[in-house]
């Protein structure tokens, strides 16, 4: 099974609990979702990859990015993640 990679952009204290809900979510899964958080200025990996963001965002495999979210949409998005590499 492939893993999924699961990265958020946490760019202010109002974001912190969807870092919360993104490790809940993932947590179901186990072993296939790997979690990598980054801090708005502290951690700059993020800005060779995406540049520079300005509202709290999630990215699923690097590719498709989330910035509207909520716990909801959060747990749909990985879950629909997981199936999409196991399928």
């Amino acid at each position: 099974m492939t893993k999924v990679q699961v990265e958020f952009i946490n760019t202010c204290p109002c974001c912190d609990a969807h870092v919360s809900s993104i490790r809940k979510a993932a947590e179901k899964f186990g072993d296939g979702v790997e979690v990598t958080i980054y801090r708005a200025g502290k951690d700059m990996g993020y800005l060779k990859k995406y540049g520079m963001v300005t509202k709290g965002t999630m990215i699923i495999n690097g590719q498709k990015k989330f910035d509207n979210l909520s716990p909801a949409v959060i747990e749909k998005t990985i879950e629909a993640a997981v199936r999409s590499c196991t399928s």
